[in-house]
């Protein structure tokens, strides 16, 4: 691999820096670096982060091919400035034993746009009734330790609790998709005045309050990990900061949408609103950015879910669950927490690159950008202003609520152990 040399970028947000990339690793961070064999990037205003490692993403491969793969989900992520993600299990098959894992981690290692760190489910076939190989997938190639039957539950205490005792043995965290079945039958949006007035079946808070606090108090119990997923309400945020507060093993993400967007935009009757958990009200969108700055909630999750054009473009009751995020999270994370002055950038690469690497315990991501770490980087242009077009994306799918909206930041450059995924906005 030839040098890079990244000339002028605030690191974190800080003073001007040159930073020398050598192979897969950062060789120095100084003032006026001259290397006259290295390839230059001009950064001047830019800022250099870690590369964004996201804990929720779905990359629908195998099995729905028609939405997305491995493939264009991580050319997506690059794009985006991420470096590693880690894809849910809700395939067809479901991953839930060492060969499907393996076989999604085997095709992200061919892609080469970013790590993927397949999730296991938690249950065989995502039906929470049995636990899945967890010890078999932990010991596969892919050594999985994050373990998820997002887009279900796991309600049934019982399993819930085995799952946790079981994930102790090699330091796994359960990721619960907080919602109570039977309090969320037929919901279509959030419980309040705006699904009274349109008369759609309503999504009460409770229904993912209540099993985050039974599931603190198991994690508790068990002395194990939980983590919760997409975090949506105000009341959900106090639950896991009195969790914390006792010091138990509790973390928490929200999406880039629970931060900007309300349940005031179903109004519109448009399905790309149609989200789960769904877009809750203004007083939780606050509550959520206020908890993602005081460190409550501990990380920024896409949750990205691609749809073919087909699952969105009908009616709202048809309509499937969820949005596109990979392209657009850092960008709505400046608008809602760096440009309000809740979190500095700094902030940013705690909450999307050192916090959820942590979480997922996922070695050579989320590093500090100094001599002798991984070249895992992304290069954000803060000044940059864009009108969001799908028709863009490196995503298979376009189902994106921010279509026609302008976002600030853009990333300019991502690196992958030294390596350029994406080069002045545009993949390599």
């Amino acid at each position: 691999m030839s040098k890079i040399l990244i000339r002028g970028a605030r690191i974190l947000g800080g003073e001007a820096r040159d930073v020398l990339i050598d192979g897969t690793v950062v060789e120095r961070v100084d003032i006026g670096i001259d290397a006259a064999d290295a390839t230059v990037v001009e950064a001047e205003g830019q800022i250099l982060l870690p590369g964004l490692v996201d804990l929720h993403t779905h990359l629908r491969e195998p099995g729905r091919e028609d939405s997305e793969t491995v493939l264009t989900g991580t050319r997506a992520a690059a794009v985006g400035g991420f470096t590693a993600v880690h894809a849910m299990a809700n395939t067809f098959p479901v991953a839930d034993t060492a060969g499907v894992v393996e076989q999604v981690w085997r095709l992200g290692r061919e892609s080469g746009y970013c790590d993927v760190q397949p999730v296991g489910a938690v249950t065989v076939g995502l039906e929470g009734k049995q636990l899945a190989e967890l010890g078999a997938m932990h010991d596969s190639a892919a050594g999985v330790r994050v373990f998820s039957d997002d887009g279900k539950c796991v309600d049934d205490a019982v399993i819930m609790r085995r799952a946790l005792e079981y994930v102790k043995a090699f330091d796994g965290v359960v990721a619960q998709h907080a919602q109570e079945p039977r309090l969320t039958e037929g919901a279509q949006m959030n419980e309040g005045i705006v699904s009274s007035e349109l008369g759609l079946g309503g999504w009460p808070a409770v229904a993912e309050e209540s099993i985050i606090a039974r599931d603190v108090l198991l994690a508790a119990h068990v002395g194990s990990r939980v983590h919760i997923c997409h975090l949506s309400t105000a009341g959900s945020v106090e639950i896991v900061r009195w969790a914390k507060s006792k010091g138990w093993n509790v973390t928490a993400e929200v999406t880039p949408h629970h931060l900007l967007l309300t349940d005031e935009l179903v109004r519109t009757y448009n399905p790309v609103y149609k989200v789960n958990p769904p877009l809750r009200t203004e007083a939780d969108v606050l509550a959520l950015r206020e908890a993602l700055a005081d460190g409550t909630i501990d990380c920024v999750a896409t949750d990205h879910a691609p749809h073919p054009h087909e699952d969105k473009d009908c009616e709202w009751a048809a309509a499937a669950m969820g949005m596109v995020g990979l392209e657009t999270a850092l960008s709505v994370v400046q608008q809602t927490m760096v440009d309000t002055g809740l979190i500095d950038w700094a902030g940013v690469a705690d909450r999307m690159s050192v916090r959820p690497a942590q979480i997922g315990r996922l070695a050579g991501h989320g590093r500090p950008v100094s001599a002798g770490e991984p070249a895992n980087l992304t290069l954000v242009d803060p000044a940059y202003r864009g009108v969001v077009d799908p028709a863009g994306f490196a995503s298979r799918s376009r189902n994106t609520p921010y279509q026609g909206r302008e976002l600030p930041g853009r990333v300019t450059h991502t690196f992958l152990r030294g390596r350029a995924t994406v080069v002045d906005g545009n993949l390599a």
